[in-house]
C-alpha cells in the first residue's frame, strides 16, 4: 500500500517508452525499418498520441490519417449529443415518439453492451444520464478554469433531471436478429425528456475501431493514448514490453506507477482528477452517480481497468469508479478484466492479475 500527498494539478496517463516519459510531440519519421514514427492531433475533444512501428513513413502517415479520420467519423456520425449529424442526436431527438429510432447495427450492438454492463454493475453505469450530465455541465466548467463561480445545480432541477434517467426504462424491440437469437439491429424507445449519454463509452469504442483498422494497415506496432485511454498493439522491434505509467491521483502531475504490457490491451482510467471543479473547498467531478445525480463519492480517486475489449474497459472504469473498491473489484473479476484502484487515503487496490503487471514508481 502507497500513501500519497495531495495536490492540484490535470493532466491524466502517461505512456512511457525507454524509461522515459512517452510526450508523443508530433515528428515525422525516417524511412528506416522499425524506427517509431510520432503523432499528436486532436479529436473527440481531447489530444490523440500515436507512436506507430512501421516498415516505412508512408505506411505510418497513411494509418495515422487513417485513425484521426476514422475518431472524428465516430464522433460527428455516431456518438456526439450536440452535433445534429450524430446518431445519438438523432435518437434523442426521437424521444418520446411512439415511432422510436431504428438504429444502425453498430449501435444496436454499442446499446446492447451498454445495457448489459449496466444491469450487472446494478445501475452503477448508466447512460441515459445525459440531462443530469449536461445540468451540472462540469465539462465546460473546468475548460474555462472559473471553478470560483461555479454553483451546483438547484436540487428541484436535478431531480427532474434524474426523473429524466434510468437504463431501465429505456426500450429496445428487435429488427433483426441472429441465428442464436442476439439482436443484430433494433428500434429503440426513449421516455420523453430522456438523453443518452456516450461520453463514458466514447474512447473505449474509439480503441476498437483504432485496432480494427490497424489490422491491415501494415504497422507491426503501436501505442496510442486517447486522452485517459490508451491502447497498445503488436511489438516493438526489440519485442520488450510496453510500459503504460498510471497517474498518481493525489499528485496528477506525477505517475504512482507502471504496467508493463505484451502485445494487444486496452487501458481506461476514470480519475476525479480529470475533469472537475472547486466551489467552497468542494471537488465536483464529471463522473456521476446515477442514483443521487451527484458526483460519485465511493471512497475512491481512480480506477484504471484493463482488457482487450476498449468498449468494455472504458464502461467498467466508470462502473467500477462508482460501486467502489469491493463491488468494483467483484464487477471487473466477473468480466475477466484487471483492475488497480487508488481510494481515497491513497491506498492501491487491485486484482491478482494486475499486480503482476504494475510496478510502483520510485519514491
Amino acid at each position: 500500500m502507497k500513501n500519497f500527498s495531495k495536490r492540484h494539478s490535470a493532466p491524466i496517463l502517461f505512456v512511457l517508452l525507454w524509461g522515459g516519459l512517452f510526450c508523443l510531440l508530433l515528428c515525422g519519421c525516417g524511412a528506416q525499418t522499425s524506427v517509431p514514427c510520432r503523432y499528436a492531433d486532436t479529436a473527440m475533444g481531447t489530444v490523440v498520441r500515436q507512436t506507430l512501428y512501421a516498415p516505412d513513413e508512408g505506411t505510418a502517415d497513411s494509418a495515422s490519417d487513417a485513425i484521426k479520420s476514422l475518431l472524428d467519423q465516430l464522433e460527428e456520425q455516431e456518438l456526439s449529443w450536440r452535433l445534429e449529424t450524430s446518431e445519438i442526436y438523432a435518437v434523442n431527438e426521437a424521444a418520446g415518439s411512439r415511432e422510436g429510432y431504428l438504429l444502425s447495427n453498430e449501435m444496436t450492438q454499442i446499446i446492447v453492451r451498454c445495457l448489459e454492463v449496466s444491469r450487472e454493475a446494478e445501475g452503477a453505469f448508466d447512460m441515459t444520464l445525459g440531462s443530469v450530465v449536461r445540468l451540472w455541465d462540469i465539462d465546460s466548467w473546468a475548460a474555462v478554469g472559473q471553478s470560483g463561480d461555479f454553483i451546483p445545480p438547484d436540487s428541484e432541477l436535478l431531480r427532474q433531471a434524474l426523473g429524466n434517467s434510468g437504463y431501465d426504462r429505456l426500450k429496445l424491440e428487435p429488427e433483426v436478429s441472429g441465428e442464436n437469437g442476439e439482436i443484430l439491429q433494433a428500434r429503440i424507445f426513449l421516455p420523453a425528456g430522456m438523453r443518452l449519454d456516450l461520453g463514458a463509452a466514447g474512447k473505449g469504442l474509439a480503441m476498437d475501431r483504432i485496432l480494427d483498422s490497424l489490422k491491415d494497415s501494415g504497422i507491426s506496432g503501436a501505442v496510442i493514448s486517447i486522452g485517459g485511454a490508451v491502447l497498445t498493439y503488436g511489438d516493438k522491434p526489440d519485442h520488450t514490453e510496453w510500459k503504460v505509467g498510471i497517474i498518481n491521483p493525489m499528485e496528477p502531475g506525477e505517475y504512482m506507477g507502471i504496467l508493463s504490457l505484451k502485445g494487444q490491451w486496452c487501458v481506461s482510467t476514470s480519475g476525479d482528477y480529470e475533469r472537475y471543479v472547486e466551489a467552497d473547498g468542494i471537488r465536483f467531478h464529471h463522473i456521476m452517480d446515477p442514483a443521487t445525480g451527484m458526483p460519485a463519492d465511493s471512497g475512491v480517486r481512480s480506477v484504471t481497468i484493463l482488457t482487450r475489449d476498449g468498449l468494455l474497459s472504458d464502461i467498467l472504469s466508470t462502473a467500477c469508479f462508482v460501486l467502489g473498491t469491493e463491488k468494483g473489484l467483484e464487477l471487473a473479476r466477473q468480466y475477466g478484466a484487471e483492475a488497480l484502484f487508488v481510494t481515497a487515503d491513497g491506498e492501491t487496490v487491485m486484482t491478482e492479475g494486475m499486480e503482476g503487471l504494475f510496478s510502483p514508481a520510485e519514491r
